[in-house]
């Protein structure tokens, strides 16, 4: 019975994940957290008022006298209140008003209190889309431009850009003119939908580069049924948000990761267009043509065959076929090359049993037995990263991205944006090396990282002279890349 609790204790330690670390002075390790989680954001972005005071204040104050609270420190709240996971405006003021966060907020922002959630919002529901959009956007960019991602990319040549799209909310009765509408046995929904475009790399980083809300534009007409209103949909936001991508990143080399929504010949043109790589999943009774074609070519060309076995104990078995140059005439008689690739992949499930999954993809990738492994993996199964580590751990993970924050349609899409920048910096914390030498034993999972940083805001405070250092000082990040 002892060597079998030993041997669970050591497992919970090398995954960190259920054992937190017993610390020897709890004051210590919540100082620890707030600066690690300081160090982290001024390491790599700079002084946080200066970030976010590009944005203009809808107040529109004569002067910042004018104002109590500037723009730059409400965003800064927001950006608290989702990476301590408080999960509601409300929550602020029950568990962020104290003294050591007015302490924190004189120090970066030079006021003698914390805002209100009231005030946040306020403020919050009238900033601009593309001003938040671009601070979001410009702070992936700069992990880019330092190199951060440098070793993540596919080929060490491509970013891989993951496109996936997520209801947000869900009504009854229509909230606003941007709302979609679902009619099912004639109960008519009302929701709102966004699609994202993440950055998203092998050791499990997802970042936000651009957004684009999937919403209705047109006037609505009272006479005319909710079946006969135009709506707007993923394909055609889709074509919105990779041309906003290609003019904010012209020269990029991106690799987008899509599901099989987007295997038809206009997003094939665009990536083309742009000099874009794609991988996008292909199930067997999508585009007939491309997947004839395939297995025709496939069985007179047994060159294209490649074994692949991976896994701790080598337990993964991948078997692929490729073939490339398949001539594909889309429904507007234009033709395009594409090449499709194939991985039988087998692995042990639950009870042991070995158990087969069969993935495909379209690509203009040329595939080459070198290519094929890393494409697969690296380009085509990487897009569940945008589920796992992007949507499921926003909705599921504790920071309740399906909550109202605000019933102001333009508050609900900051509120969003808000909500990708602290899960972007709660990324970096969380694979950094700041916190490890404090939590040897691992402190757990984001959900628990959050608890710890809501803890150090609770009962920490730094000065003026320490926050003004943390901003000079010299530092060195490293990821932990497992």
């Amino acid at each position: 019975m002892d060597r079998r609790m030993e041997k669970t204790k050591k497992s919970h330690r090398a995954h960190g994940s259920r054992t937190k670390a017993v610390p020897a002075d709890p004051e210590k390790e919540q100082r620890e957290t707030i600066r690690a989680f300081l160090r982290t954001y001024t390491h790599f972005f700079g002084r946080i008022d200066k970030r976010f005071a590009s944005l203009s204040d809808p107040r529109k104050p004569q002067s910042p006298d004018d104002v109590e609270y500037s723009v730059a420190s409400l965003v800064f709240l927001c950006v608290l209140m989702h990476s301590s996971m408080l999960g509601a405006r409300r929550q602020i003021r029950l568990k962020l008003f104290t003294t050591f966060l007015v302490q924190l907020f004189k120090a970066i922002f030079d006021v003698n209190s914390v805002p209100h959630g009231d005030t946040m919002n306020y403020v919050l529901i009238g900033l601009q889309f593309d001003e938040v959009q671009e601070v979001l956007c410009g702070m992936t960019e700069t992990l880019i431009n330092k190199r951060v991602l440098e070793t993540q990319r596919l080929f060490d040549r491509y970013y891989v850009i993951a496109i996936d799209g997520t209801q947000l909310r869900s009504y009854r009765e229509r909230h606003c003119a941007h709302c979609l509408t679902k009619t099912k046995n004639g109960i008519t929904r009302y929701y709102h939908y966004v699609l994202e475009a993440k950055l998203v790399t092998p050791s499990g980083f997802a970042f936000s580069i651009l957004t684009e809300f999937v919403e209705n534009t047109d006037v609505i007409d009272p006479a005319a049924s909710e079946e006969k209103r135009k709506q707007d949909c993923e394909l055609k936001a889709f074509y919105r948000l990779v041309d906003r991508l290609h003019a904010r990143f012209p020269r990029l080399p991106l690799l987008l990761s899509m599901d099989g929504l987007f295997a038809v010949g206009p997003v094939f043109e665009r990536c083309e267009r742009y000099k874009w790589k794609y991988m996008i999943s292909l199930s067997d009774d999508q585009v007939a043509s491309i997947n004839e074609e395939f297995e025709a070519l496939a069985t007179v060309t047994p060159e294209n065959r490649r074994l692949w076995h991976t896994g701790p104990n080598r337990e993964i078995k991948q078997r692929f076929r490729w073939v490339n140059d398949i001539i594909y005439i889309d429904s507007k008689r234009s033709k395009h090359q594409v090449n499709v690739v194939e991985c039988l992949d087998t692995r042990p499930d639950t009870n042991n049993e070995p158990k087969t999954t069969k993935f495909k993809w379209v690509t203009n990738v040329v595939v080459t037995a070198d290519k094929v492994i890393p494409l697969a993996n690296n380009g085509g199964r990487i897009r569940w990263k945008i589920e796992n580590e992007g949507f499921n751990a926003q909705k599921k993970g504790g920071y309740n991205l399906e909550h109202a924050y605000s019933n102001d349609y333009n508050g609900m899409k900051i509120y969003y944006l808000i909500l990708q920048i602290a899960h972007l910096i709660m990324q970096l914390l969380e694979k950094g090396n700041l916190l490890r030498r404090n939590f040897p034993n691992g402190f757990g999972s984001l959900r628990d990282l959050a608890y710890r940083l809501l803890e150090a805001l609770r009962n920490v405070a730094l000065s003026i002279q320490e926050y003004d250092a943390l901003c000079t000082e010299a530092i060195q990040i490293r990821f932990n890349s497992s």
